[in-house]
């Protein structure tokens, strides 16, 4: 069985909790779901049998690398901020990182490292930037269709 570590039972994380809980038992994957509020992690788990609902505080150095080690791949959906010290852990225990957030200065850092280690490091894997460059594309060609010029965006 393949072990999937989420981190961040927040908003943004419904449709992707109910799309791997959805898939879990047909693709043979466990889901854990981590978050400081144990209650949004069994909210969101539904009491799926293939899901393992936790609190974590990331910054608990026992039991977040543990979590890690156990998981086959870790995905954040934490704050961006927060996204370089868990790829770190994720470097270190030789585990890929999916997060939805932009590739900042500190993650681009670990490139060479995560090379080194065999793992990938993959960002901006959500619904952003996707829906934004539509959405800009769709106001562009709107304003050009009705005679309008953009002269900033």
């Amino acid at each position: 069985m393949k072990k999937i570590l989420l981190l961040g039972a927040g908003r943004s994380s419904t449709a992707l909790i109910e799309y791997l809980l959805e898939t879990a038992a047909k693709l043979d994957y466990e889901i854990t779901v981590a978050d400081t509020l144990l209650v949004s992690a069994e909210r969101k788990t539904k009491k799926n049998p293939r899901s393992r609902p936790i609190l974590l505080d990331i910054t608990d150095e026992v039991k977040t690398p543990a979590e890690i080690e156990r998981a086959d791949l870790v995905i954040s959906l934490l704050p961006a901020y927060m996204h370089p010290a868990i790829a770190l852990k994720c470097v270190e225990h030789r585990k890929h990182l999916v997060t939805a957030s932009y590739v900042s200065d500190e993650m681009k850092k670990l490139e060479e490292a995560a090379k080194k280690a065999g793992i990938i490091l993959m960002n901006e894997s959500g619904v952003d930037p996707g829906l934004d460059h539509a959405s800009a594309m769709k106001i562009i060609h709107h304003i050009s269709k009705i005679g309008g010029k953009l002269v900033a965006f």
